[in-house]
């Protein structure tokens, strides 16, 4: 392999985890000062998984059909990330409507993040090396708050996203964006993410890829660290 000189991350599943379902359901009932019965959160946080409610956990079981065009282009705008997420939650009754607006606002709050344990390492050990950093992630919203309030933005030199270019992955021009932002010629970039189909679009441009295992924060502590083995 061509010696490395940037390494691109995704975001959600690869450098951080959110939070279970459970637990962002919980946060933000007490935040409003509703009361469930533990019975009624778990069955109700149980519901919301499955529907696919809460971004970056799982993908919806069934996907309604009268959602599917809007599922096929929620990362290319903020408009669209919000209504399709707001959807899929309001297919679970909740006690009070406003909740669906006010769970989809708390999976962006930094405290609703945290990056696996091995991302500071990592992501250190890279720019010690003098390896450029990149994000490429298909997202609606600004992640870099997530990164500035946990100490990582200090290691990220460009954030591709698709909300902010209208393209997603694994379209290579999204890709492409990060590695001119870097000066990389992308068959001298390492692209690393949980998603073989989105994140395995690098491919087309001559990028090395990496795939890491989707999983809980406390399941994967150590899941990034090969990524140094490939820095020369």
């Amino acid at each position: 392999m061509t010696a490395l000189r940037a390494v691109l991350f995704d975001f959600s599943g690869t450098l951080f985890r959110v939070e279970s379902t459970e637990a962002w359901l919980r946060t933000v009932l007490a935040d409003r000062d509703i009361s469930l019965s533990e019975p009624d959160l778990a069955e109700t946080a149980r519901a919301l998984e499955p529907a696919g409610a809460l971004p970056g956990g799982a993908n919806p079981s069934r996907l309604p059909g009268e959602l599917a065009g809007l599922w096929e282009v929620r990362d290319q705008s903020s408009a669209q990330h919000r209504a399709a997420y707001t959807a899929l939650s309001r297919q679970v009754p909740l006690p009070d409507p406003a909740l669906h607006d006010a769970l989809y606002e708390r999976h962006m709050s930094p405290a609703a993040w945290s990056p696996y344990p091995d991302a500071v390492e990592v992501l250190a050990g890279l720019r010690e090396r003098g390896i450029a950093v990149g994000v490429v992630s298909n997202i609606g919203w600004d992640p870099r708050p997530v990164f500035r309030a946990h100490g990582l933005d200090r290691f990220v030199n460009t954030y591709a996203l698709s909300y902010e270019h209208g393209v997603r992955k694994p379209d290579p021009r999204l890709f492409r964006l990060a590695c001119t932002a870097l000066d990389a010629d992308p068959r001298t970039v390492l692209m690393v993410g949980d998603d073989p189909d989105r994140d395995g679009g690098a491919a087309a441009l001559g990028c090395a890829v990496r795939f890491v295992d989707h999983l809980p924060a406390d399941r994967r502590p150590d899941g990034l660290r090969p990524v140094l083995d490939q820095v020369v």
